[in-house]
């Protein structure tokens, strides 16, 4: 609940919308309309005298049109959170606004509920007036001050945890899941970020009815202070806490590559452990995720096409020069009553250790992913859930040293067989793999 009145300026050049706006609004008992504006050129000047803690702009407007008034505004007013309303929802208006200082984006025609929502959580979001820069000894730039949020204190370094899939289907965003929820029942501070910004599937995975998203953290991209950061961020009762994405594909849009970086490395600063859930293409946002990342989980399953893509994924890390120490191959829906791909076959023919096998067991995932509640929380006695428990355990606990006597306990290759699986993958995969070496 709020605990003042929020005072609202209206901006539209149709006086038969400033009306219809007010009438939705004049029923909320701790909303007030302060003002009403026909121009970005009026909108500027009635928000520095009014100023209004949420303004409603129409972006098509003569004049100074709302994306001109909206930037103005925020250098002139900077704790008002600006709304903008369009008939037009393509993802070129979301940018433009969003690049303007707008915290959020109503599509015309809309309810009088989606209108209150809006302004009530663009309001709980803030920007809020930030403290006063001094030159003198006594504030932020000239010196510490006692309590002061914005003391430059030594930066904390937690862990950057990349999951990565080899194709769709084998269960990245299940083991990005639960092993941020099994991290988090170890006492770390946890957040999961999902860069899958088009379709990301954290928010649904757990269940989790959020209105913000990475998105929301764009505008102040360069000044990404803690109180704001935490108000994005959505709780989870396992502890953690989750950067969603984009609940729109358009939005994806909004959110570049370097956006993705910055807030990583903020993130970073904040928790222990950030577990990030990628999609399945080696574009800039999801390399750049990899450079971050001080482990990378490679999730592939025991058939062909992944191990083929998990062939080709080590390959282009090794051009790119990573430490091989650093990514932990898992393989998923591992059934060894049928037989088929061994994991020894697996590292024979991809040159690269398996860290862990994840046990085949789709009801229990299926009921897992559509309740909404992660396995390891649902069932921890599920041979999947004790897998995923021990894969965080090594996630968590192994060090360089650990890591060499692991990569040297490799088996050697076998010599492949024709006809059968060695022989099979050693003609798919390829007898050499590896780039850059004579």
């Amino acid at each position: 609940m709020t605990t003042e009145t929020i005072r609202i300026l209206i901006v539209d050049d149709i006086p038969e919308t400033r009306e219809n706006l007010k009438k939705m609004l004049s029923f909320e008992a701790d909303i007030e309309v302060v003002g009403t504006a026909s121009s970005g050129a009026e909108a500027i000047r009635l928000a520095k005298q009014y100023q209004p803690h949420v303004v409603l702009m129409d972006i098509n407007m003569p004049g100074v049109d709302g994306i001109s008034a909206s930037e103005a505004i925020t250098q002139e007013v900077p704790f008002a959170s600006i709304v903008m309303m369009s008939v037009q929802s393509e993802s070129d208006y979301l940018r433009r606004s969003m690049l303007a200082g707008a915290r959020d984006f109503l599509t015309k025609p809309f309810t009088s509920d989606e209108l209150v929502s809006t302004i009530h959580r663009v309001y709980q979001m803030g920007p809020r007036t930030a403290p006063p820069v001094t030159p003198s000894g006594t504030g932020p730039l000239g010196g510490a001050t006692p309590g002061d949020s914005r003391v430059v204190q030594p930066a904390r370094r937690g862990q950057v945890i990349a999951v990565f899939g080899v194709k769709g289907g084998v269960g990245c965003s299940l083991v990005a899941i639960n092993l941020a929820v099994t991290l988090a029942k170890r006492q770390a501070r946890v957040v999961i970020v999902d860069t899958n910004l088009q379709f990301g599937d954290v928010g649904v995975m757990l269940n989790l009815q959020a209105s913000r998203n990475m998105a929301d953290l764009v505008p102040q991209i360069h000044d990404l202070e803690d109180d704001f950061i935490q108000q994005v961020l959505t709780p989870h009762d396992s502890g953690i806490k989750a950067l969603l994405a984009p609940p729109r594909p358009e939005m994806a849009e909004l959110v570049t590559s370097e956006h993705v970086k910055l807030i990583l490395e903020r993130l970073r600063q904040l928790f222990d452990f950030v577990v990030v859930d990628t999609d399945t293409s080696l574009h800039d946002r999801i390399l750049n995720v990899l450079d971050i990342a001080d482990r990378i989980v490679l999730v592939a399953t025991p058939d062909i096409p992944a191990l083929k893509n998990a062939r080709l994924f080590l390959e282009v890390t090794e051009a790119l020069d990573y430490d091989p120490q650093k990514i932990l191959l898992v393989v998923n829906k591992v059934d060894k009553r049928v037989g088929g791909i061994s994991v020894n076959d697996i590292q024979d023919a991809i040159k690269h250790p398996v860290t862990a096998e994840l046990p085949a067991d789709s009801p229990a995932a299926l009921v897992s992913v559509n309740k909404g509640i992660p396995i390891v929380q649902a069932d921890p006695k599920n041979p999947l859930s004790r897998a995923l428990i021990a894969l965080t355990e090594q996630v968590q606990q192994q060090q360089e040293t650990a890591e060499g006597e692991e990569k040297g306990a490799v088996s050697p290759p076998a010599q492949a067989e024709p006809g059968g699986v060695r022989g099979q993958l050693a003609r798919l995969l390829g007898v050499k793999t590896v780039v850059g070496n004579p």
